[in-house]
């Protein structure tokens, strides 16, 4: 008669050595009903935050056929999609050490590849595993603005978030007999595991668990773009109303390289078919326009401001700019990935975009732009280029 070892492992070689033998799992939680449950909340976070992820690199990237068509309304919509993508950026953390800690098991099988198929399908999820806890946690160092590594944050988290798509429908595919027969207390599968593994207490607490803790996360962190819970934002790098005149700041005159020398000697310069300059007084004479907009950054916090300026589609007017015209704007900073900027006719040309002078009815202080910024709705805050000093229209 065979012994159990040999009818495990037909190949004596293969046996695992005593200490590689894989531990065993006594805990009733780490099954497929369990996993597709956390699953299933998961998954609906990572579609969240891939689609408003998509939203805001096109926004922020536009590619040159895509740039003129641009939407500059619903003004807020730029704030209210990134503060999606981060809040749920956040809460899918929690989920993503959820849904770890109900698998992790399965790394500890043996033979750990059985077939071909089985080292393709565990590929995969090791793919899945790493792109997925890359996101979260550069994300995560983003809206803290601290970058410890040599490549470029922005195309980086882009090109990763499409692995994470392919490797998320690939997962789906694969396991979806598994999810369909655990998707609900009544389907096939889970009806088919012991007693003592059906919904119970123990599942309930644990998915009671991580709801509370999502939620926690989420209501502690929201405030930076969602107002009326800014006075719980604890733990959130940035506070809505914390900052000169009242809005935070990101990046300072003084790390833009905008010296008072530099601000003394400004004027500013609009290029087109008409070109002309104007110093500060000249600029302050002419119509003057008092709009509510938002500011909203790629880290998630956001706010509402009054800003007072001159319409830059009235600039662009003055300079002979034809129907339709787009516009690029050059900035004071010396240096810089948006010194330079552009903006497609729809921003251009709608009212609410001011070349701003005044903020919450003060004069823009030197972090916020002064002595001239482009304030525009459904716009990233790093394309609402501070320190302007020229215009060209294009």
């Amino acid at each position: 008669m065979r012994s159990r070892t040999s009818r495990r492992f037909p190949f004596p070689s293969l046996a695992p050595p005593a200490a590689l033998r894989p531990p065993r799992f006594t805990g009733r939680l780490h099954d497929a009903r369990t996993a597709t449950a956390v699953g299933r909340w998961l998954g609906a976070a990572l579609a969240v935050c891939f689609l408003t992820g998509l939203v805001s690199h096109f926004l922020q990237h536009p590619p040159h056929w895509l740039a003129p068509h641009l939407p500059p309304r619903p003004a807020w919509g730029y704030r209210l999609t990134q503060g999606l993508h981060v809040a749920v950026g956040l809460a899918a953390i929690v989920l993503l050490l959820a849904k770890l800690w109900t698998v992790y098991p399965r790394l500890f099988v043996w033979p750990p590849l059985r077939s071909v198929r089985h080292a393709l399908e565990r590929l995969s999820v090791a793919v899945l595993v790493a792109a997925t806890l890359f996101e979260v946690l550069t994300g995560l160092l983003n809206i803290a603005q601290w970058y410890p590594w040599p490549f470029g944050f922005v195309q980086t988290h882009y090109a990763v978030a499409w692995v994470v798509a392919g490797s998320v429908l690939l997962h789906l595919a694969v396991k979806a007999p598994g999810i369909r027969a655990h998707w609900s207390s009544r389907s096939a599968g889970t009806r088919a595991l012991p007693d003592e593994e059906r919904d119970g207490p123990d599942r309930r607490t644990l998915l009671l668990g991580v709801g509370a803790a999502v939620g926690a996360v989420t209501v502690t962190t929201v405030g930076q773009s969602f107002t009326p819970l800014a006075p719980l934002d604890l733990l959130a790098p940035r506070h809505p109303g914390h900052g000169p005149q009242g809005l935070p700041v990101n990046r300072t005159a003084a790390a833009a390289g905008v010296t008072p020398a530099a601000v003394r000697a400004w004027r500013l310069e609009v290029v087109g078919p008409r070109p002309y300059t104007l110093d500060l007084t000249e600029l302050a004479a002419l119509p003057q326009t008092r709009v509510r907009l938002p500011i909203a950054c790629v880290e998630g916090w956001s706010a509402d401001a009054w800003w007072t300026g001159v319409r830059v589609r009235d600039l662009m007017e003055r300079a002979g700019a034809p129907p339709g015209a787009a516009l690029r704007v050059v900035s004071l900073e010396t240096q810089g990935a948006y010194r330079v900027m552009e903006m497609g006719r729809g921003y251009a040309q709608d009212p609410l975009t001011l070349l701003a002078l005044r903020l919450n009815d003060a004069v823009l202080s030197p972090d916020h732009g002064h002595p001239a910024r482009i304030i525009a709705p459904n716009r990233p805050g790093v394309l609402q280029t501070k320190w302007v000093a020229r215009l060209e229209v294009l």
